[in-house]
């Protein structure tokens, strides 16, 4: 299986070893896996991103989806434990047609993916205000709160969800035939097309995908916060986008893969708790998280310009 760029995992390693020596409690296992949960949400989304921006695509859309399948699943819980099924199917299917939306609109009108799920977003999140009037809406079930934000022994059950949706994942991109197709979809399309490989097809699966990671992330971030919010999960997109980049997926489709993805969230989440440890202001997270961005995007130039490619 990829996983990832070593350079990537070695200075995820020189990071949490700075943060230990800057802070030995950062060490415990504790620490460590609480940072796995702070990641969890981010991280279970960009398993998703990752498996579209292979076949070279996008998706803005996340964000969104994860605010509102948060709030319709404290909707549809309204508080009550029997109700948890209910609302974390109606959350997933939510996820699962809105991704599908996506991927028949690209694919049936060639809509650029950027501006098509950037146009995505806005409507779910005026769907979100719509639904909800503009206030939060609806009540986290007790038991879903305490078994899915809880613990097994030291480690938190969104850890090892984060795990599950890592491992499902890695399936899919290295053992399937759907993750075969979407390497090939990402690197010539219209080779691919000519091999015989459903292309529209392929797009389609993957945006459905990433929908449904989206939604499950935003069932780990209700069961996180505790409360339905409109505004919880904004800015996601651009975080998940993030780690994927730095994990070395590029714009260009073909390349890359959800280890070096998995590299890149521990690493903003690292660096995002460095930030903290240093006592430094919270706003210097974007500015941490901003540099990261700039420094990745003039590597993937250099590495575009030293491969002929322009």
């Amino acid at each position: 299986m990829r996983i990832g760029n070593l350079g990537l995992w070695l200075g995820l390693l020189a990071i949490v070893l700075f943060a230990g020596v800057m802070s030995p409690g950062f060490l415990t296992p504790i620490s460590l896996f609480n940072v796995l949960r702070q990641a969890s949400v981010v991280g279970i989304a960009s398993v998703g991103v990752t498996l579209v921006m292979i076949t070279g695509g996008v998706d803005l859309s996340i964000g969104a989806v994860i605010v509102f399948g948060s709030v319709l699943a404290a909707s549809v819980m309204d508080g009550q434990d029997a109700n948890i099924p209910m609302a974390c199917g109606a959350a997933l299917l939510m996820g699962l047609t809105v991704g599908m939306l996506n991927g028949v609109i690209l694919t049936r009108w060639k809509v650029p993916a950027f501006i098509l799920t950037l146009g995505m977003a806005t409507v779910i999140s005026g769907v979100t205000q719509l639904y909800t009037g503009g206030t939060a809406a609806g009540e986290v079930a007790p038991a879903f709160r305490q078994v899915v934000n809880g613990r097994i022994g030291v480690v938190p059950v969104l850890a090892i969800l984060f795990g599950v949706v890592i491992v499902v994942g890695l399936v899919i991109q290295d053992r399937t035939t759907l993750g075969r197709r979407i390497y090939l979809v990402g690197a010539n399309a219209r080779a691919a097309h000519l091999s015989g490989v459903p292309v529209d097809q392929t797009r389609i699966a993957v945006f459905a995908l990433s929908g449904m990671g989206a939604a499950i992330a935003g069932l780990a971030l209700l069961a996180r916060s505790g409360v339905s919010s409109n505004f919880a999960g904004q800015g996601f997109e651009f975080d998940a986008l993030a780690a994927v980049v730095l994990g070395g997926t590029t714009f260009r489709g073909g390349r890359g893969g959800i280890g070096g993805t998995i590299a890149g969230v521990l690493i903003l989440a690292t660096s995002f708790n460095l930030v903290n440890i240093l006592g430094l202001p919270f706003n210097m997270e974007l500015l941490v998280k901003g540099g990261i961005i700039f420094g990745v995007a003039a590597l993937q130039v250099a590495s575009q310009r030293r491969e002929g490619i322009t």
